[in-house]
């Protein structure tokens, strides 16, 4: 399993945004819809999927939070044809962020956010180098413009199989806003690659719960574990979600949360997700008291 995944916060839209995006990517597949009764929101609808293989989870509860480019999706193209393709597709309804072209640092690129609101970055990959297709990117601007590095060793300090790969930084005049110092690094955590640097422009958005990391935890100590180092803003704990000392939102569950959340009975299913939705972190024993207590 994976121990990092991405997460996305859509409205009304999460199955057919996920749909869509499936559509674009070859190994890619629907794996589960459910839906969460009588949440905060409402009814929920949590979608689970595969892009190319990996995994991502997407909601549909309610109009709290939008997407911005502090945080994108950058997708390791093949081809001239399958940036053009992708292009197409994603920028019809959506809004062009850097126009599709030649840049000094890659021969065929865009940038563009979807009808949906969310960022990609889609990018001709040299001699097919790219071992990841898709690739969170963190995009370090507002208050945490010039805090990429820090953040970066910060992150890589706390999970396992992780570390900085790859750093450059803006030379002088590089960059508009005199906070930013990373013009981009190449990181994993967990085993996922990630990207990320500091935003050259002052800009007035910031990291947001509209995109979060999911961190799959095998028991409660590993729950705990995470839970103490990432959470540095006590209002936006609920349910499990934390939001850390940068701004980015993480949600700390259980590896088999699906299982814990939808086994048993409809009032058993019910009772778990109502003591759900009462706690900050999750006690994986106090839900399972739940399923059984009438």
């Amino acid at each position: 399993m994976q121990k990092i995944v991405p997460h996305l916060w859509y409205d009304k839209e999460a199955k057919e945004a996920a749909s869509f995006y499936v559509s674009l990517f070859d190994r890619s597949k629907l794996l589960s819809v459910t839906v969460l009764e009588n949440t905060p929101s409402g009814d929920a609808e949590w979608v689970s999927f595969e892009l190319d293989g990996q995994p991502f989870q997407a909601i549909s509860a309610g109009p709290y939070f939008k997407f911005n480019p502090s945080i994108s999706l950058m997708v390791a193209c093949d081809s001239v044809e399958e940036v053009n393709t992708k292009w197409k597709a994603l920028s019809e309804g959506g809004t062009e962020l850097m126009a599709l072209g030649e840049y000094p640092f890659c021969k065929w690129y865009g940038w563009v956010q979807d009808r949906y609101g969310l960022s990609w970055q889609l990018m001709l990959m040299d001699n097919h180098q790219a071992v990841q297709k898709i690739t969170p990117n963190l995009l370090f601007s507002n208050d945490s413009c010039g805090k990429a590095e820090e953040a970066l060793l910060f992150y890589t300090e706390i999970f396992k199989d992780s570390g900085i790969e790859f750093l450059s930084k803006y030379g002088k005049g590089e960059a508009a806003s005199p906070k930013a110092k990373v013009n981009y690094a190449a990181f994993k955590l967990g085993g996922l690659n990630f990207s990320a640097m500091d935003n050259a422009f002052d800009v007035d958005y910031h990291f947001n719960e509209a995109f979060s990391l999911i961190v799959n935890c095998k028991d409660q100590q590993e729950i705990n574990y995470f839970w103490d180092r990432l959470s540095a803003v006590p209002e936006a704990e609920q349910c499990g979600w934390v939001k850390d000392k940068y701004g980015l939102s993480w949600q700390i569950v259980p590896d088999n949360i699906d299982e814990i959340l939808n086994k048993g009975s409809k009032e058993e299913i019910q009772r778990v997700n109502q003591e759900l939705l009462k706690m900050k972190k999750i006690d994986i024993n106090a839900l399972e008291k739940a399923r059984f207590e009438k």
